[in-house]
């Protein structure tokens, strides 16, 4: 089964994230993660006028764009994105905007998914912005996944993630790394995701 981990990355934080949710799929077996990105609307010369945003580019140069076959194939799916004043960001959502022609033949109803966030601050809408992002895949007809509270680090976490999904804060510089309590709950959150996918494909 393969396990699709789609996401934006401004800075490379949500695309570290992503990566720890992979390394959680495969630890079940029989699980593939597949990481893809999406395509950036920001203007070419305000990434370039920016050596945070050109030197978060660069981490995540080798990683493909999302293709409507990778959603078709994937069993489960794990959207990761930053938020944008307590919201998706508009990147993610220009994708996921772009999926009426799958959802019409009903190919998400049914599959597992889940959303992890990064914000700058302690209260930047990390939990708002799942929530709004869980709307748009009960349209699509998926199940969705949180992460629930016999995951420890849930109770010691300092920095991001909660039941409804991982969390990072980057702080204001965006140069906060990943800490181990949210680091643990994106790879539990991986193999969650994976483990769901994988009964619900075999039933």
């Amino acid at each position: 089964m393969k396990l699709l981990i789609v996401y934006y990355s401004t800075f490379g934080n949500v695309y570290k994230m992503a990566r720890l949710v992979a390394e959680g799929a495969s630890e079940v077996k029989g699980v593939e993660p597949v990481l893809r990105t999406v395509v950036e609307l920001m203007p070419e010369s305000l990434i370039e006028s920016r050596p945070d945003m050109k030197a978060g580019k660069q981490m995540q140069r080798d990683v493909p764009l999302v293709t409507l076959e990778d959603f078709k194939e994937a069993g489960a799916i794990a959207f990761g994105t930053p938020t944008r004043f307590g919201n998706v960001s508009a990147q993610l959502k220009n994708q996921i905007d772009q999926l009426s022609s799958l959802w019409l033949k009903g190919e998400f109803e049914g599959k597992p998914a889940g959303v992890f966030v990064s914000t700058a601050s302690l209260h930047g809408g990390q939990e708002t912005t799942i929530y709004t992002l869980m709307a748009s895949l009960l349209h699509l007809g998926m199940i969705v996944v949180g992460v629930p509270y016999s995951v420890q680090e849930l109770f010691t976490t300092a920095g991001g993630g909660s039941p409804y999904g991982p969390g990072h804060i980057a702080g204001q510089d965006n140069l906060r790394a990943v800490d181990k309590e949210e680091a643990a709950i994106c790879r539990v959150f991986g193999r969650r995701l994976a483990r769901i996918g994988k009964q619900l494909s075999n039933a």
